[in-house]
């Protein structure tokens, strides 16, 4: 695809421009790519994360980039990602599928070669006894209605 003199050349590893063009993608829009390839991970209760859960809190905005860190730099980046677990998953297989995950997504939406995909794992959440009251209602209830 040629226009003018700029050529946009297109990489699985890398994006980059001819000329003095450049294309800068800011750590948010990665964030965003990462926690919502997070979030289809099955063993994934939450994010942890502190400020963004107040500003998610207050403006009623889920927000996408929560507990998760990024170093964008020119042709790469690095993700950090903080996480709460289901009791029960097991962390290394839930971890390996995070790093997994948002590797390809990163890499595939935005040409960036992803160096690093740290998980940070900072709890575990265990069903509480009205959570497990609550489950067993809809369990029952779905039984009446088949």
């Amino acid at each position: 695809m040629e226009e003018n003199n700029d050529e946009i050349i297109e990489t699985t590893d890398e994006i980059s421009v001819e000329g003095n063009d450049t294309i800068k993608i800011a750590n948010e829009a990665v964030a965003t790519y990462a926690g919502i390839a997070v979030s289809e991970v099955s063993g994934v209760y939450g994010m942890a994360g502190g400020f963004a859960g107040i500003t998610e809190a207050l403006s009623g905005k889920k927000n996408l980039a929560k507990g998760i860190k990024v170093d964008v730099g020119e042709k790469s980046a690095k993700i950090d990602v903080n996480i709460i677990v289901e009791y029960g998953a097991r962390i290394p297989d839930v971890a390996f599928e995070i790093q997994t995950r948002v590797k390809k997504s990163v890499e595939n939406m935005t040409g960036l070669k992803v160096l690093e995909v740290n998980v940070h794992v900072q709890g575990v959440h265990a069903i509480s006894d009205k959570e497990e009251k609550e489950q067993v209602q809809e369990e029952n209830n779905e039984t009446e209605v088949e």
